[in-house]
């Protein structure tokens, strides 16, 4: 559905939410790769330990949720590299809630970065590409947005529109030459997930995760998930009818 990446060296990345988990997993494998790659989230420290081992990846520090902060990273990294190949929005947030203990400013918080935070990266980096002709966007999603799930009544529905985003981007953009790649992690060793008290099947670590969205890209994936033997059984039982999933859910979260 997309083009095939067969090589990428000196391909022009930049990653948004590098400083840990997936982000740097996956910044440190294009790196290993010979791509060149900006490594951005709000802790410069990090990126910058991360940097120093590649002499091809540049630190730079972005706030999501601050726009000017996107804005002047970008015009930077287009006066220093000329453009950008290819853009990858991981950052993004998980605070577990249920109804009995909603908290409209942790909603509010989760909006932020995990969705109005994409689209103003989106408003940054969407007219460059559009000028250029070529390149692509990855975002990262999450499988809890493919259906309700308990303790995420928040995380869920953001990454619900997530998905929805990356489909309508996708018929707006590949018609234009540039790539989609909607981006559904199952559950994946991180320190988001360090706080979870409950079962997660198929867990899967950082390295891995970073692994199946580079062979995924390389592949020209729209939708690439992981692991899939965890993750094709949501896509599956988001089918079914409401009181069989229901019904699963419980039995396999036992809450």
């Amino acid at each position: 559905m997309n083009p095939a990446i067969r090589d990428w060296q000196g391909k022009r990345i930049w990653i948004i939410g590098a400083s840990s988990g997936i982000g740097e997993e996956t910044a440190r494998l294009l790196l290993t790769c010979g791509a060149r790659v900006a490594l951005s989230a709000r802790k410069l420290a990090q990126l910058e330990k991360i940097a120093a081992d590649y002499p091809m990846a540049e630190a730079v520090a972005v706030d999501i949720c601050d726009h000017a902060s996107l804005v002047a990273c970008h015009a930077g990294l287009i006066q220093k590299w000329g453009s950008i190949d290819f853009v990858l929005i991981v950052a993004g947030s998980y605070n577990e809630m249920r109804a009995d203990s909603f908290d409209m400013a942790a909603v509010n918080s989760l909006i932020d970065i995990n969705l109005r935070g994409v689209y103003q990266c989106l408003d940054v980096v969407l007219p460059a590409l559009l000028k250029q002709g070529s390149g692509g966007i990855g975002i990262v999603g999450s499988v809890a947005g493919l259906s309700g799930l308990p303790k995420a009544l928040v995380y869920g529905p953001t990454k619900a529109a997530i998905i929805n985003l990356c489909e309508s981007l996708y018929l707006d953009l590949r018609p234009k030459n540039i790539a989609v790649y909607m981006i559904n992690p199952g559950f994946v060793e991180t320190p988001m997930t360090q706080g979870n008290d409950f079962k997660m099947p198929a867990l899967m670590s950082a390295p891995e995760a970073a692994l199946a969205i580079v062979k995924g890209m390389q592949r020209g994936d729209f939708h690439i998930h992981f692991p899939r033997r965890f993750t094709n059984w949501l896509r599956l039982a988001r089918l079914l009818p409401y009181r069989s999933y229901f019904y699963l859910v419980h039995k396999v979260t036992g809450l």
